[in-house]
């Protein structure tokens, strides 16, 4: 990486857009020029970096002349109108939003699973959803050494998915509880403080919501394997950042849980954490802040004897989001895709 890259953050005052600012600092990434962008509203303010004030622009036409990588976390309808200028002008972007997930001429990457999608973008270049990174990083070490013809998901999903406003709510709406006043919500739908309910994205025709067949369609496209038959439940709980899943995969022959620890133990981007005389096992306390998926209870599972349960926990903001972009980035370095 001895050559400098020009870089571009599309929604640098979110909580995705934050946690990207951090990154490019902590990984010393190969920074030539670092452009911020946001909507008007911000414009003007400024933000620190790596020991210097950086000022925030509104973005226009001309944003994207000169940049290499744009990283996009700014919403769907803003990636679709901004992205294909920045294409124009010469730019590779990686996208955080649904925009671009599942068009046939956008690859959607996770850099553990399936790298060589990379040399296929055409410009621009999608960050799965968080659900989907968390669980694709844990399980595709298995899926390799076994296909998993079946996924049964339930996600367990912080505040910070929605953004750091909801995760502000969920503060003082657990202050508001206790000090005996109503709860009251205002960014996500009903109260998440003490509470928890099915994930708020729209619901589709066949009555899953989006969250829901966002893992499905996303984790087939990413394995290259659209056989795989997959289920999803979503909730939101009240938790400020990490989600957690409880996964039940099925094989065609049996997969015996020590087997998969040794996998799991060895995988780039897991981390092994199971005490079982302790019962202790990953909790969204201990991934915050952390690059791992932490997975643990991996089991047999007693109803099927090609099953086989496991529980993780991820950061969203992190591995579910700006970490998973940055490291498309640096692959795209690495093999010289820019």
């Amino acid at each position: 990486m001895s050559k400098n890259y020009n870089v571009a953050i599309l929604g640098a005052t979110g909580a995705v857009g934050t946690e990207l600012l951090a990154l490019l600092e902590e990984r010393n990434f190969p920074l030539g020029n670092l452009k911020l962008l946001a909507s008007e509203r911000s414009a003007g303010q400024s933000i620190k970096f790596a020991g210097r004030e950086l000022i925030i622009e509104s973005v226009t036409e001309t944003s994207f002349d000169g940049v290499d990588i744009v990283l996009a976390s700014a919403g769907g309808s803003i990636s679709k109108k901004w992205l294909p200028i920045a294409t124009k002008a010469g730019a590779v972007s990686i996208d955080n939003s649904s925009a671009f997930r599942m068009h046939p001429d956008v690859p959607l990457i996770v850099p553990e699973v399936n790298p060589e999608s990379a040399h296929y973008h055409k410009g621009i270049i999608a960050n799965p959803n968080c659900t989907t990174i968390l669980m694709a990083v844990a399980i595709y070490p298995l899926h390799q050494v076994q296909p998993i013809q079946r996924i049964v998901a339930s996600t367990y999903q912080s505040a910070s998915g929605a953004g750091a406003r909801a995760m502000e709510e969920v503060k003082i709406q657990s202050q508001a509880i206790l000090n005996g006043e109503p709860a009251v919500p205002e960014i996500l739908p009903y109260p998440l403080a003490f509470n928890l309910f099915p994930h708020n994205s729209p619901m589709t025709d066949n009555a899953y919501c989006e969250e829901e067949m966002k893992m499905v369609n996303e984790t087939r496209k990413i394995f290259g394997d659209y056989d795989i038959r997959i289920t999803a439940t979503c909730v939101r709980v009240p938790v400020l950042r990490a989600h957690s899943e409880a996964i039940n995969l099925e094989f065609a022959h049996p997969f015996n849980p020590d087997r998969a620890r040794e996998i799991l133990a060895k995988a780039d981007g897991v981390k092994v954490v199971e005490d079982f005389s302790k019962n202790y096992f990953p909790m969204p306390i201990d991934a915050s802040g952390k690059d791992d998926v932490l997975v643990g209870r991996i089991r047999q599972d007693i109803s099927h004897p090609n099953g086989l349960e496991l529980w993780l926990c991820g950061d969203q903001i992190r591995k579910g989001a700006a970490l998973n972009a940055v490291q498309i980035a640096e692959l795209l370095i690495v093999k010289d895709l820019i």
